[in-house]
C-alpha cells in the first residue's frame, strides 16, 4: 500500500500571526484553528511558543461587502420550516460564521456556501 503524501506548505509571518490570533478567541480551541486551515495543532503550539506570533491580537470583526444575485421572486422557492423561529449556523473557513435566522431556501443557501467558501 502507497502512503499518501503532502505537500510541505509554507506559512508567511501574517498567516501565522493571523492563525495565532484566531486560538485567542473565546470559545475557540487550538485544534479548532488548526482543523480550519489543515495544519497540524501541534504546529501551531510551535507558533504560539514563538514571541513575534504569540503576541498577535485576534481578529476584529470587520465589515465587508459581499456579491448578491438579486433573482426574480417566482424564481426562489422558499421551503418552509416546521420550527418556525429557528437559527441556523454555520462556521466557516477563515473563522467566519453565517447565521440565517426563520425560514430559507436550501438551495439558495449551498449556492452562498459555495460561493463564499470558494
Amino acid at each position: 500500500m502507497r502512503k499518501k503524501y503532502r505537500k510541505r506548505r509554507n506559512w508567511s509571518d501574517d498567516e501565522k500571526r493571523m492563525i495565532c490570533a484566531q486560538t485567542r478567541v473565546r470559545g475557540v480551541s487550538v485544534s479548532q484553528v488548526a482543523r480550519r486551515y489543515d495544519v497540524n495543532a501541534n504546529q501551531v503550539f510551535n507558533w504560539l511558543k514563538d514571541p513575534r506570533f504569540a503576541d498577535a491580537k485576534p481578529p476584529e470583526a470587520e465589515q465587508c461587502f459581499l456579491p448578491v444575485e438579486i433573482v426574480d421572486e417566482d424564481v426562489v422557492s422558499v421551503v418552509p420550516n416546521e420550527c418556525g423561529d429557528s437559527v441556523l449556523e454555520i462556521d466557516l473557513a477563515g473563522g467566519h460564521r453565517l447565521r440565517i435566522k426563520g425560514v430559507y431556501d436550501a438551495d439558495a443557501l449551498a449556492r452562498l456556501i459555495r460561493g463564499l467558501s470558494s
